[in-house]
């Protein structure tokens, strides 16, 4: 029977382009997991202080920048975001006064966005709530060795996908 992902019939090849039943079922629990902490982190932000999943990303690289500001182009990026997207999210932001932009005088074309005193108190509030759901979430029941072979696992991933 073919799936969307590949074959899941037992029969597999190292040259074959589809996971075998093990992958198959490991990949899917990696899809639903994701989808389902995701949820839970939203739910929690929301419910703790009505901000939502991405306006915690965007006031978390704020908050951690030495000057409470990134360059719009480059928050982008880390967020893994288009700078359209970006764009109407600080725009629903600023409205809220969390953030605001400014020019950069180094070249006059880009911009920054920047932590607003109201910005940095609601990440103050909201952040240790989101910590306890992630540790209890997403670290609760790890051994030590646990986390550190999901540790080794990230890294590698995220190594292979900056690659590409």
């Amino acid at each position: 029977m073919c799936q969307l992902t590949g074959y899941t019939g037992a029969m597999r090849s190292d040259t074959s382009p589809w996971l075998d039943d093990r992958q198959q079922r490991v990949w899917r629990q990696w899809l639903q997991s994701n989808a389902r902490l995701t949820a839970a982190l939203a739910r929690q932000l929301s419910q703790d202080s009505g901000t939502s999943l991405a306006d915690f990303e965007v006031l978390v690289h704020l908050s951690e920048s030495p000057e409470g500001r990134v360059r719009i182009v480059q928050l982008a990026d880390t967020l893994q975001w288009e700078r359209s997207r970006l764009s109407h999210h600080l725009t629903r932001m600023e409205k809220r006064g969390l953030v605001e932009r400014q020019g950069c005088t180094e070249d006059g074309r880009g911009a920054y966005a920047v932590l607003t005193d109201e910005g940095r108190v609601l990440i103050e509030q909201v952040a240790p709530g989101h910590a306890r759901t992630v540790r209890d979430l997403f670290f609760g029941e790890l051994t030590d060795d646990e986390l550190a072979a999901l540790d080794r696992f990230t890294a590698g991933l995220l190594a292979r996908l900056d690659q590409r």
